[in-house]
């Protein structure tokens, strides 16, 4: 028998480099082999449970923050846009900052109270950020807000999640793991109709019905759809009519579409933000300013449009007149910063 507290060697992998997330032991711990993860960061991929922080020179520059001022993050995540704007605080003034994931939310607090900013300069609630309006009342009002729609690479990277099909994992695709209906659970009662629907809307999926019909005959049949892999086959299944040499590309894309489409669907991220972008205006300071990061073309034209009708009810002074892009350089370094758009309002 183990005697408690024996040193436990750790699980080796086959071939040269890890490719399973847990074996990943260095980029897990990016504080102890700093060397590896930059390695990792400079071929241009995210180091496995970490994530990397998109624009932030573009967000600091458009926000302005000054030491003293209020502001509000509404998405933590990895923490890395909350870092850098306490960092421009310089220990005057508070950040408050919501999350509904509580397994990276617990992580993020540890990480930023070890770097120096704890609750007197930071107030971290487990909670939507369309709840803004109660915060917002909290806090007297915010001079900069952030809202960073991408789902943390974190998330995405650890299979037991299920975000992405790369990984054989439970279909779960929810922020919060402890609230809902897994994306699994909502695929066993959705009509073909239905899921065809939620494809076209969510992701603009060109093979909607196809798929839609193919999910929901293969439920309906007693073949249950609860794992990405499964649903990764039935996408590849269903596309077996597209030429060869197109075949890998579309059936990338199209789960890609699929797996953002059921998670929009299962954390009723439309709604969610809706809310958020009507409570925005009146949480914000007179002359405060606001920057939200979007990730695809749906959450892009809602903000657009909530900007637009704010400007022309006289709630903002000023609204970006186009989305502003991350560099070249950083999207070499960062792939997943390729589909990011930034908007901004300055209210009146």
């Amino acid at each position: 028998m183990e005697q408690e507290g024996t040193h436990k060697r750790r699980v080796r992998y086959s071939g040269k480099y890890p490719k399973h997330f847990q074996e990943k032991y260095k980029e897990l711990n990016p504080e102890k082999y700093g060397e590896t993860v930059e390695h990792v960061i400079q071929k241009g991929s995210t180091p496995a449970g970490m994530h990397i922080s998109i624009m932030v020179r573009e967000i600091l520059d458009f926000l302005q923050i000054q030491p003293g001022q209020t502001g509000f993050d509404a998405t933590l995540g990895y923490g890395g846009h909350t870092r850098a704007m306490l960092e421009q605080l310089k220990g005057q003034g508070h950040i408050y900052a919501t999350d509904v994931d509580p397994i990276e939310s617990a992580k993020t607090k540890k990480r930023l109270q070890e770097a120096g900013f704890g609750e007197d300069i930071l107030t971290i609630k487990l909670q939507n950020f369309c709840t803004i309006d109660e915060i917002a009342k909290e806090a007297g009002g915010f001079d900069f807000i952030l809202a960073d729609l991408g789902v943390s690479s974190m998330q995405i990277d650890n299979p037991e999640r299920g975000f992405s099909y790369k990984y054989d994992g439970p279909l779960d695709l929810r922020l919060n793991p402890e609230t809902g209906i897994s994306a699994a659970e909502r695929l066993d009662r959705i009509s073909a109709e239905e899921l065809a629907g939620m494809l076209k809307e969510n992701s603009d999926e060109p093979y909607a019905e196809e798929l839609a019909l193919a999910i929901t005959s293969k439920i309906r049949k007693g073949q249950r759809i609860d794992t990405t892999g499964k649903l990764y086959e039935v996408i590849a299944e269903t596309l077996g009519f597209i030429p060869e040499k197109e075949r890998k590309d579309t059936i990338k894309k199209t789960c890609q579409r699929v797996f953002q489409a059921l998670r929009i669907d299962v954390n009723n991220e439309f709604e969610v933000l809706y809310e958020f972008m009507e409570k925005l205006p009146k949480t914000l300071k007179p002359g405060g300013r606001v920057a939200i990061l979007t990730f695809h073309s749906g959450e892009d034209k809602l903000v657009k449009k909530a900007f637009k009708e704010g400007m022309r009810d006289g709630l903002y002074m000023e609204i970006a007149r186009d989305v502003v892009r991350p560099s070249a350089e950083e999207c070499a370094r960062n792939g997943r910063a390729r589909s990011t758009k930034m908007r901004w309002a300055i209210r009146a």
